[in-house]
Order: C-alpha cells, then sequence, then structure tokens
C-alpha cells in the first residue's frame, strides 16, 4: 500500500470506532496472507474446560491411578448426519428453484430434498423475492416449500440473500428502493452469448453506502433474524457480500464507485457488522473471493474468522488464495465448498485417464478439509440431474458423504479411582476431514438421567489426526460401566446433539452407554 493511502487509512481510524469498529493495530493492512500459521486468537470461548492432559497412570503423582483402557470404539462406516457437516442439496442456486415440464413445483423440490446421500438443503433467492414493502418479509412459495420438506426429511437448510444477481434480469433491490437509491453502471463488458441474462443484461451495482439502502439492509437482516437466528431449522446464513450473488466481486467488470477503497472496506465492515449484531446463534459463512474489486473483503474475512464464524469458496478448481485459506483456517472454522457438478451423460463426464470430472472434485474438497460440499447442477437443478451421475458412479458421492466434515467417536476410554471418587479419561478420535466446527462437549449421565460429569474440549479437537483426551471425574463409587457419554457442539452459544462416529451400537440419541469390550490376552 503506497504511504500517502497507508497515511489515509490510519486517519480513518477515529471514523471507525465511532462505527463500531475496534481500531486496527499499527502497519496491519487487510491483505492476502498466508493462513498456516496466523494468529487468528483463541476461537470460541469455551465454557467448564475440561483438563486434557498430560495425564499419568502410575507413581504418587498419578492424576489418572491404574487407568488401563476398559473400552475402545472404532471408527463408522455409515454416513454420520450431525450439525456442521454433510452434503448440500441445492434446491436453488442463481436461477431460482426447479420448475420442470409436467411436474409440480412441490415434487421437483421434494425430489431434490430427499436424495438420500444428502443431509443438508440449500436455498438462494434475490432481495425482491424476500421482501417486496418495508417492515415485512414476503416470503416466496418455493421457500416455505424448501422448509416444510427439509423439516419432513430432517435436514437443516443454509441459505444466502443475494443483493445483486447477474443471473437475474431485474434489479437485486426491491422496488420500494428504487426510486431512493441510484444505481451506478458498471465499467467494461461482459462477452458470452447473450441468449444468457448475464451476457446480454446492463450491469449496475447500487450505492451501498446509501443512508435509504443501509436503513433497508438493516431492516432485511432484523427481519430475517427475528425469524431464523438460532432456528433449528437453519444450518448457517452466508454473508452478504459486494456484487454479484452476493459473492464480493464483480468480476469481469474491475474497480469500484466508492469515493476510496478505504471508504468501500468501511462500507462492508459496516455492512458485516449490522449482519453479525442481528445473527447472534447462527454462523455467518463468508465467502474467500479475492478482493478483485478492492471493497475489503480480506477484511471482512478477518473478522468473520475472529468473530467465531465460517468461510466458504464458490469453486475448488480455484485461485491459490482460495485454497490456502480453506486448508489453513483454524479447526474450529467451518469450511463450505461450492462446487457444481455434472450430470452422468457421457459428453458431461469429463472423463481422463479414467476420472470423471466429479471424481476430481470430490478428491479435492476432501483435500482441503471441507465440512460441506454441495451436490447441484450449476443453472440447472433437478434430482434426476445428479442421480445420472449417483447411478452410474455412486462410489465418488458416498465415499464423499462418508469422509466430509468431523467424525468423532471415543476411541479409547480409561476408567480410574481416585481420592474416594471416580473419573474416565476419553481418548477422542476424528476419521473426518475437517476439525470440529466449534466446540465440543461431553457429557455422562447415569442410568436415571443424572449427570454425573460434564465440560468441553478446546475449540476445533479433536482434529482429524491424533487423539485429544479429556478428564470426567464425580465423586461417590458410581461405576462407569453402564453410564452414557453423551456429545454435543456449541456453535455461537448453541448446543446441537452430536451422533458419536464409532461402530459400536448407540442409543437411539446417539449416545454411547460404557462397557467393557476388550478382550484380555
Amino acid at each position: 500500500m503506497p504511504d500517502l493511502k497507508r497515511r489515509d487509512f490510519f486517519k480513518a481510524g477515529a471514523g471507525l470506532a465511532a462505527a463500531g469498529f475496534a481500531p486496527r493495530a499499527s502497519g496491519a493492512d487487510y491483505l492476502e496472507h498466508v493462513w498456516g500459521g496466523y494468529d487468528w486468537g483463541s476461537g470460541p470461548p469455551v465454557p467448564d474446560r475440561l483438563n486434557q492432559g498430560p495425564f499419568t497412570n502410575y507413581g504418587a503423582d498419578a492424576n489418572a491411578p491404574g487407568g488401563e483402557v476398559g473400552m475402545a470404539t472404532s471408527p463408522s462406516r455409515e454416513i454420520v448426519p450431525n450439525y456442521g457437516m454433510g452434503l448440500t442439496a441445492y434446491v436453488s442456486g442463481d436461477t431460482g428453484p426447479p420448475r420442470l415440464p409436467g411436474q409440480s413445483l412441490e415434487r421437483s423440490i421434494e425430489d431434490i430434498v430427499k436424495l438420500p446421500f444428502t443431509q443438508k438443503v440449500y436455498i438462494r433467492p434475490n432481495w425482491r423475492e424476500v421482501q417486496t414493502r418495508p417492515g415485512k418479509l414476503d416470503l416466496p412459495d418455493w421457500w416455505r416449500i424448501t422448509f416444510d420438506l427439509a423439516r419432513q426429511y430432517g435436514k437443516r437448510v443454509g441459505f444466502r440473500i443475494m443483493l445483486e444477481n447477474p443471473d437475474f434480469a431485474e434489479p437485486g433491490m426491491p422496488d420500494f428502493l428504487m426510486e431512493k437509491v441510484p444505481y451506478v453502471p458498471l465499467k467494461g463488458s461482459w462477452k458470452g452469448d447473450t441468449s444468457q441474462v448475464r451476457y446480454r443484461k446492463k450491469h449496475a451495482m447500487p450505492r451501498y453506502d446509501h443512508p435509504a439502502y443501509q436503513a433497508a439492509f438493516g431492516e432485511l437482516n432484523a427481519l430475517l433474524a427475528d425469524q431464523y437466528n438460532g432456528s433449528p431449522d437453519i444450518e448457517y446464513m452466508d454473508t452478504m457480500m459486494y456484487g454479484f450473488w452476493g459473492e464480493g466481486h464483480t468480476w469481469p467488470f474491475e474497480g469500484n464507485y466508492f469515493p476510496s477503497n478505504l471508504a468501500a472496506e468501511q462500507t462492508w465492515l459496516k455492512m458485516l457488522e449490522t449482519q453479525l449484531a442481528c445473527w447472534t446463534k447462527t454462523p455467518l459463512v463468508t465467502n474467500t473471493q479475492p478482493d478483485f474489486n478492492n471493497v475489503g473483503n480480506a477484511a471482512m474475512l478477518d473478522r468473520t474468522v475472529r468473530s467465531a464464524n465460517w468461510i466458504r469458496s464458490d469453486t475448488i478448481f480455484i485461485e491459490t488464495t482460495q485454497i490456502e485459506a480453506l486448508s489453513n483456517r483454524p479447526a474450529w472454522a467451518a469450511a463450505v465448498s461450492e462446487v457444481p457438478m455434472t450430470t452422468g451423460d457421457p459428453d458431461q463426464l469429463g472423463m481422463v485417464d479414467g476420472v470423471t470430472h466429479n471424481e476430481q472434485v470430490a478428491a479435492h474438497v476432501l483435500a482441503v478439509g471441507a465440512n460441506y460440499w454441495s451436490i447441484w447442477n450449476w443453472h440447472d437443478e433437478s434430482a434426476a440431474h445428479v442421480l445420472s451421475y449417483y447411478d452410474k458412479f455412486p462410489e465418488i458421492i458416498d465415499h464423499a458423504a462418508r469422509r466430509i466434515g468431523y467424525r468423532v467417536y471415543p476411541a479409547f476410554i480409561w476408567p480410574f479411582e481416585r481420592d474416594g471418587g471416580r473419573g474416565v479419561v476419553i481418548g477422542l478420535a476424528n476419521d473426518g476431514v475437517a476439525g470440529v466446527p466449534g466446540v465440543l462437549r461431553l457429557t455422562l449421565n447415569d442410568d436415571k438421567g443424572v449427570t454425573l460429569a460434564s465440560g468441553c474440549l478446546d475449540p476445533g479437537f479433536p482434529k482429524p489426526t491424533g487423539i485429544r483426551q479429556a478428564m470426567l471425574t464425580w465423586s461417590g463409587d458410581t461405576d462407569w460401566i453402564g453410564l452414557r457419554l453423551i456429545a454435543e457442539l456449541e456453535v455461537k452459544g448453541v448446543r446441537y446433539p452430536v451422533r458419536w462416529a464409532c461402530r459400536q451400537t448407540l442409543n437411539p440419541d446417539g449416545s454411547l452407554t460404557l462397557r467393557r469390550n476388550l478382550r484380555s490376552f
């Protein structure tokens, strides 16, 4: 950053503080950086932190005296449908829900929602589709249908409200804002087949910094959050960002219309703060899109991760900066990978060296340690298109469904007795590709449901390699055998039940009843 711009940058610190932003440290600028080893802070808060070692079994100072492995579990081979992970069926992407000839909208959506190898559902409407008047939401019929069906099939919904959409003929803003907030035409052109909306549309962006836009944007988030913040129906909400699809860019149109890049960054940080203030319980997921238009994407990502929210990328064969972010994010930050699939049509498979394009996609999504992978056909969503590939190559999607995200199980249980009480050290393993996207809570209940011990691991643990140990102790002589070991995931103060990802028999609620299961030799 040139010296003059750097001085201007820091002069704005007082304005940022007044707007509710903490001033930056001297010399800090939000540029692309290496994520591996970067100081992201301590992560989400850990209530009731458990002792996580080291533990000793022998000697006068042993804190788990005489502890021997009394039980072991092994990784599951099945899909584990926990919160914070999974394959995601797309009801709508950029062009709305499926409207198939001769088929009702309800049937088309249900066929997508009920795909058996998916665990989540995703929708992406335009702003003008969810609000037509101030002070009230006017959600489209397909929004309601999607939520009703997702609830019926036991799947949560992720969503984004697109502020602008190049694949939609109309502007993104609702009509009630059109006379108040001007649009600024983008300079340049987007060459392509003019039968597609994006190549014939006259692209423009609204004055995001206009007071009327800011007020309406705040109201939109407040109205949505009033219904959906912390709702059991919701998995996450994508952060609404600058430009096309809300991804943080207007590629291929360069630059921005703000008075300066600093003003752009301040505007978008303010809009992120609006979203953070509303969405206090539901994770926000911010795009890792490089800052093509210099509007503050890196600053938004930094704030997102530091506030214990999540990140996403819109494809996998993409810029090195996005792969760096996905691969080296903090273990407690979930990563969403949205990558379109091909159909199973022979001319679409992209078969090279015996490997289809979709197999390449799935392998690389797993390689970056993603929590979610989208199951959709770009601009042509339908269950039939997904199944046309799955029916020919089921092992590709099935493998991804059994590896994606975190898959935690209690690999070792060491029981011990100490100071007139009892306890267990739990050695936790993770057979998935991602860390735990939040804080894992362990609870031991007796057969009457009385809690004997409970507490949390450090954020992100256990990771996909190694064993994370944690100690649970209780007073009295209640035996460890027969106790129920329960796992929950805490994200932004909300607890979600976690089903153990082990082959051993579980209780209907996903908990594990402790017992001896190791043979003595």
